[in-house]
């Protein structure tokens, strides 16, 4: 039998939803897993320089959410790899889903690519960029 724990809010899907991934960082942790960032030190790394205290929390919470993974690669000082759960991976729709409002509704917009090697993200603007340039003037 599913027994499922009361609601904080309601039983609304999407409070439920933002009750776990709503704050400004989670779903951006979220995205750089899902572009192959594995350490607490490439995860820092992103380009909106989550402060280190507030990635810690957040990787926390998504662990306990089960929506991440994390294993230790490293004994001393002990230091963990981070990886998506199938319930982690399932958000790649979601952010698909804001890119696509994204660069619909918000000009300038870019979309964070996997660079070739290195892990580092690329931005792919050529559109976003014309847009940019039409609504500057």
């Amino acid at each position: 039998m599913n027994t499922a724990k009361p609601f904080a809010r309601s039983a609304c899907a999407v409070a439920n939803s933002l009750d776990i991934l709503g704050d400004k960082w989670s779903l951006l942790v979220v995205r750089d897993l899902l572009h192959g960032k594995r350490t607490y030190g490439t995860l820092a790394l992103s380009p909106e320089r989550i402060p280190t205290n507030i990635l810690a929390d957040r990787l926390e919470r998504l662990e306990r959410a089960g929506i991440v993974a994390r294993t230790p690669y490293q004994q001393r000082p002990v230091r963990y790899s981070y990886t998506l759960t199938p319930k982690g991976s399932a958000l790649g729709e979601v952010l698909l889903a804001f890119v696509h409002w994204g660069k619909q509704y918000i000009p300038g917009t870019v979309t964070l690519n996997q660079g070739p090697a290195g892990g580092q993200p690329a931005a792919s603007a050529t559109k976003s960029r014309r847009r940019r340039t039409q609504h500057a003037g």
